[in-house]
């Protein structure tokens, strides 16, 4: 056989495969229209993420998932991470719009729940730059514009010794579009079901091939609306679970104050009279916060390239984003640090004598209140983003390609919080008898107006990267030609953020947020081969091995390496094995290594207390010390001849991540170190050793949980994609099956004790289902198509609820089922129209014990129901 029909055939079952392995959350990759290309230049050599050695075969050791442009078009995305977090291999803590409680409005992607951080997210394959608000350490993905995007290119397998630090979940490579001629114009808008969460985008690309090169300039323009809390009835109101089942509860800093005295008393001041305190008095805090939060996002980006000669080719890449957003919360609840001594005007004091038939003259009394009279408080961010690639490529009389570039970033924020009070100066008047606290009075108008202040933040991160690389064919073996790449890379990070001056003194009512400075640098090597072992031998047809080595020198904590190796083993032609084996690392980031102290507030049920929060210290570690990480895969690629246009693909993974920089599961500590009376216990474990927990006289518990090399996680499952395209009816169509199995994800604390996350819901890092499933069919006619797509999420059961389900009124959720259909029509040639409806039948999100926020996980579950789109298009 020709070694052309040979190329041809494998890029025949390369295109085959990426279909098969298209995420479901899209139309699947459109394998005709590669073809035709594929068969135009039969013998191209291209670039497959997770391999820097180009070459015909777009199939390797390693499963990579396409998503094109077209696909995220259909979903009606108008940010990546739409896209991203819906796929099957996604999941735990993503953040998005539902976020509002700490997402500062970034969004993040989470490639097997690993985390962000440990997934290494590209652009035309090189690093994008940290971002977000303070020192971030993961890419915020609004920085990347949709309308750029070529298509989406996502490794599942680790990836470090071909790419460095991060790369252990996988890879997220995004591939812009580079060679564009003409002009295109796109609008789309969309609102919720319930007229809220309104967004629209705006968008145009021009570019133009020249003779020396090409330019391609784009810019979008994205705004959304808010949807609040109060507007949907799963979450109107906090719920609470008693006796007699759920109930609208609330926070126990309520309207009016609540004081807890030493002598027994429970009092609350709501509507202006003291009385007991009860469970009508709670504050429902769901009222005044965001489901979803609104934003406004200018994406402005350039590439172009510029022959300099017949083998020197100059090229570059510019983008800049701006971002603006919010989230709101209830008014801020304020506490006094230390007790405050009654003191009634009738006993010869200067305070209100409304304590009286309950409080004693002199006792000790702890205060709490709610601060409605201020208004509820208002986060906002304004982000700038920029990234500039400049760099030559070229090519000897060999055949060896070379490149030199450089990347620089830099991110830089401005975060605000309104309607905050300076408890430290209210505690301050008090003692100097200038300010009653008891007294209704006191906390409004003129009186509470100099303790009322903004918070101002600022924070910011900085990257440089110069590489050269070398790729090329060395020698021609008996089964083939081996390649090899290789290439040095030099690079600086460094990341910064400086709290409010208030909060930075522990001022505040919150705990003191401390600032965070550093940088660090790092020079790395990496070879790359690609060895063809056998060709043409009965059920051998052909065997590659792939191996790839990187040495890197940290200024933090020294130098190591890891390595990778990969096999691929045609069995026959329809038929190909393939795994690989390989150690990845992920360095300590700026932030994790210098990060301040700072407060969390998480979710945490305690028999001890009936607040549903805990205060917790989190922040970084200098002695922190990189995770390291053993991964396997082995797969399938199955494009039986006898079917055509069917491809089916399973690949197992097996992750194991030892030294993880974490922190433990808040509910988890909580539990293990406080009793049901709140005395501590296991006092002589190293988790509660470390933890400082206390509970205060309100019930509030408090402790640490900073960074740590805490141990280990492991995860394991499976990946099962099944593509078909076909003709029938007289239309074209394409069906896609994308399914992960989970089969373990544990965690590993301080005294070696196993964290099973598998199968559970938590309330701080997200979802684990053993199973998610998407599936999507496509039928096109010759100026119209359509799409309906479903995706499913397992049942769970829910990690607060896991040492005595029967403590909890919902100790599990019920599997779930989205479904989204969408369409377009070719006007024209120039015009075309487009629209949807994503969860068509406004499936509710559920509650369960110990959730998240808004009674339920915005995380995981779609908490906007119901959402409609159209889009026009025109192209010139």
């Amino acid at each position: 056989m020709s070694s052309v029909s040979l190329t041809a055939k494998a890029i025949r079952r390369g295109l085959l495969t990426i279909a098969a392995t298209t995420v479901a959350t899209g139309s699947v990759f459109s394998a005709s229209v590669m073809a035709e290309e594929a068969q135009a230049e039969k013998v191209e050599r291209i670039a497959v993420t997770g391999s820097r050695i180009k070459r015909t075969d777009m199939e390797t050791a390693s499963p990579v998932s396409v998503i094109d442009a077209s696909s995220i078009i259909a979903s009606g995305a108008t940010s990546i991470d739409d896209v991203l977090q819906k796929m099957t291999a996604s999941g735990g803590a993503m953040t998005n719009a539902a976020v509002n409680n700490g997402s500062g409005g970034n969004a993040r992607v989470n490639l097997r729940g690993l985390g962000s951080n440990r997934t290494l997210v590209l652009v035309n394959g090189r690093r994008m730059i940290a971002s977000g608000t303070g020192a971030a350490s993961s890419v915020d993905l609004n920085t990347i514009p949709v309308s750029m995007i070529q298509r989406v290119e996502v490794l599942k397998d680790g990836a470090s010794a071909v790419y460095g630090t991060d790369a252990i979940a996988g890879v997220v490579n995004v591939i812009l579009k580079r060679d564009f001629d003409g002009l295109e114009l796109n609008v789309q808008t969309g609102i919720s079901g319930e007229g809220d969460a309104d967004e629209t985008s705006l968008d145009f690309t021009m570019g133009n091939t020249f003779d020396k090169g090409n330019v391609v300039i784009n810019a979008q323009y994205t705004k959304r609306g808010d949807a609040s809390q109060a507007d949907r009835d799963f979450s109107d109101c906090p719920i609470a679970e008693g006796a007699d089942g759920l109930y609208c509860a609330g926070s126990s800093y309520s309207e009016g104050g609540h004081i807890w005295g030493a002598n027994g008393a429970d009092l609350s001041g709501r509507g202006g009279e003291y009385h007991e305190f009860t469970d009508a008095d709670r504050y429902n805090y769901s009222a005044s916060s965001f489901l979803s939060t609104p934003m406004e996002r200018l994406n402005l980006s350039m590439a172009g390239t510029y022959e300099l000669s017949d083998n020197v080719m100059f090229f570059s890449e510019a983008m800049y984003s701006k971002r603006w957003s919010d989230q709101q919360m209830a008014p801020q609840p304020i506490w006094n640090s230390e007790s405050w001594e009654y003191q009634p005007i009738s006993a010869g004091g200067w305070m209100t004598d409304e304590l009286l038939p309950w409080v004693e003259d002199g006792e000790l009394v702890d205060y709490g209140r709610r601060m409605v009279e201020s208004g509820s408080r208002d986060f906002s961010q304004v982000v700038d983003t920029i990234r500039l690639v400049v760099g030559l490529e070229g090519e000897f009389d060999n055949g060896w390609t070379w490149d030199a570039s450089y990347n620089k970033g830099k991110n830089d924020s401005v975060d605000t919080l309104a309607n905050l009070h300076n408890i430290g100066s209210i505690n301050d008047a008090v003692q100097a008898q200038e300010f009653d606290p008891f007294l209704q009075s006191s906390w409004v108008g003129d009186s509470i107006a100099p303790f009322v202040y903004t918070e101002v933040n600022a924070g910011g991160s900085e990257l440089d990267i110069a590489a050269l690389s070398l790729a090329g064919d060395i020698v021609d073996l008996p089964a083939g030609t081996m390649g090899f790449a290789a290439g040095y890379e030099f690079r600086k990070e460094s990341a910064y953020f400086t709290p409010d001056s208030l909060t930075a003194q522990g001022l505040a009512n919150d705990p003191r947020v401390e600032a965070t400075s550093g940088s660090f640098d790092v020079n790395e090597a990496y070879v790359e081969l690609a060895i063809p072992l056998i060709s043409d031998v009965p059920l051998l047809e052909q065997v590659d091995l792939s191996a790839a080595i990187r040495y890197f020198d940290y200024s933090t904590f020294g130098d190591d390496t890891t390595w990778k190796l990969g096999l691929t083993w045609r069995v026959f032609d329809d038929l190909m094995i393939r795994g690989g084996q390989s150690t990845a690392f992920r360095a300590p980031t700026v932030s994790e290594l210098f990060g301040g102290k700072s407060p969390s507030f998480d979710q945490i049920v305690h028999p001890a207390t009936d607040q549903t929060q805990a205060e917790v210290t989190v922040g970084g570690n200098p002695d922190l010390t990189p995770e390291e990480a053993d991964i396997t895969t082995i797969g399938l690629v199955y494009s039986p001849s006898f079917v055509e246009g069917l491809s089916l693909t399973v690949d197992y993974y097996d992750i194991g991540i030892t030294n993880t920089i974490t922190s433990v599961d808040s509910n988890y500590i909580a539990n293990q170190c406080l009793d049901a009376n709140g005395n501590k216990i296991n006092e002589g474990t190293a988790l509660c050793q470390s933890s400082s927990i206390e509970i205060d006289n309100t019930g509030r518990i408090s402790f640490d949980n900073g960074l740590q090399n805490i141990g280990e996680t492991n995860t394991s499952g499976f990946d099962i994609n099944l593509a078909y395209t076909f003709e029938g009816l007289g239309l074209d169509w394409k069906a896609g099956l994308d399914t992960s199995i989970l089969d373990t994800y544990e965690e590993y604390d301080q005294d070696g004790n196993v964290i099973d996350y598998k199968g559970y819901i938590t309330g701080g890092v997200g979802a684990y289902a053993e199973l998610k499933t998407n599936f999507n069919l496509t039928a096109a006619g010759d100026d119209w198509s359509a799409t309906y797509e479903a995706r499913y999420i397992d049942g769970m059961d829910s990690f607060a609820c896991k040492d005595d389900p029967s403590d909890c009124y919902a100790p599990s959720v019920d599997s779930i089922v989205y479904h989204d259909i969408s369409a377009s029509y070719d006007i024209n040639e120039t015009v075309r129209l487009s629209g949807g409806v994503n969860n068509v039948l406004d499936e509710q999100p559920p509650y369960y014990s110990g959730n998240n926020d808004s009674n339920t996980d915005p995380y995981t579950y779609d908490v906007l129901g119901r959402y409609f789109f159209v889009r026009a298009s025109v192209k010139f």
